[in-house]
């Protein structure tokens, strides 16, 4: 049953939201074929660039639509040649008329921040103001290197992962994880519409991928610093982190931006079926934006390292799968994932 008809009792994912369907860079002259809360979409670009989502089928023979091609701002069938419009609508087919053809259903769908947005629920409920406001991919003092995995696990185990940054001890032991991590307590509380989760550790070594980071920005790399992590999760499935190191001493969190790293984690955490999501990572930084090299070597740092979250959580979904009643145990560091996983259930309640 398609997600968005599924009643909110059987549905694990809101679907009266904005989710990040792809990256801008993936829509070329090609149609692409993406499955978003259960739904089968094509996304393209018509006339002018404008993107369009449809339902990825045919009206014709149930082709899927993403085999197809663009042709004067049209997706064409790759079956029988069926053309269709922006809006799903059939408007050319050689030697037939196909007026009368129903049209495919269109999602509603925005093209900001360098991502395609689409809501998968009720178009009429779909407010453009309601995307997240990302202030730093409009800033010039700003720099943004990102990526996208495709992770077999529900996506709400990749939630419970970016609010517990616990794991960074063991699973990412050689890139940004240290003990001192375990040792600091963490809090979690309710800020407005987020959920926060935060740690802070002063007077610490800093880790392989921030003393990569302080050289990076031309400050000494084997000196102490003060470390913080702050995960914000918003409705329905985003998380940001915001994440740096200080020299010690310098006012850690709220130090002066001569004597810092900082960055903000992007999670956009798109599910795909019940096991299975679409991850979009990167990393928004405002320290040496103009470094295109540094740019990519921090891009290509993150993406080992959540390659490293990638075979633990599909690992811990075959588990999950294998044993369906095994009662899992609740710790204090879980807190940040309950809760958000609580705002996610009620969100599903509270859909028309």
């Amino acid at each position: 049953m398609p997600a968005s008809s599924a009643t909110a009792g059987s549905r694990t994912w809101p679907v009266n939201a904005w989710y990040v369907a792809a990256r801008s860079g993936e829509l070329s002259d090609q149609p692409l074929g993406r499955t978003i809360c259960g739904e089968r979409l094509v996304l393209f670009r018509g006339e002018g660039g404008a993107v369009s989502a449809l339902e990825d089928f045919c009206p014709h023979r149930g082709a899927p639509l993403s085999l197809g091609f663009l042709k004067h701002g049209r997706l064409t069938c790759g079956y029988h040649g069926l053309s269709v419009d922006g809006q799903g609508k059939p408007c050319a087919m050689p030697g037939q008329t196909v007026g009368g053809f129903p049209a495919v259903r269109a999602y509603s769908v925005v093209e900001r921040y360098g991502f395609i947005w689409v809501w998968p629920g009720r178009a009429d409920l779909a407010d453009p103001d309601a995307l997240p406001k990302l202030f730093w991919a409009d800033d010039p003092d700003w720099a943004y290197g990102g990526g996208l995995y495709h992770i077999a696990c529900d996506y709400r185990l990749m939630v419970d992962n970016l609010m517990d940054l616990t794991h960074e001890t063991y699973v990412h032991a050689n890139s940004i994880g240290q003990k001192e991590i375990d040792e600091a307590p963490v809090e979690t509380l309710l800020d407005g519409e987020e959920v926060v989760t935060r740690r802070f550790m002063e007077k610490v070594s800093a880790p392989p991928f921030w003393r990569a980071a302080l050289g990076g920005a031309g400050l000494p790399e084997n000196e102490l610093v003060d470390r913080w992590q702050i995960c914000r999760f918003s409705l329905p499935s985003h998380v940001m982190i915001e994440v740096g190191v200080a020299l010690a001493g310098r006012g850690g969190y709220e130090a002066d931006h001569a004597d810092k790293v900082s960055s903000i984690v992007v999670d956009f955490i798109t599910p795909e079926t019940e096991t299975s999501h679409w991850y979009f990572w990167g990393m928004a930084r405002n320290f040496a934006a103009g470094n295109v090299a540094l740019t990519e070597s921090i891009r290509e740092g993150q993406g080992k390292i959540f390659s490293e979250d990638l075979e633990m959580l599909e690992r811990q979904q075959l588990n999950l799968s294998t044993y369906p009643d095994r009662r899992l145990m609740t710790l204090n560091i879980d807190a940040g994932g309950a809760q958000s996983r609580a705002r996610i259930q009620r969100a599903i309640r509270a859909e028309p």
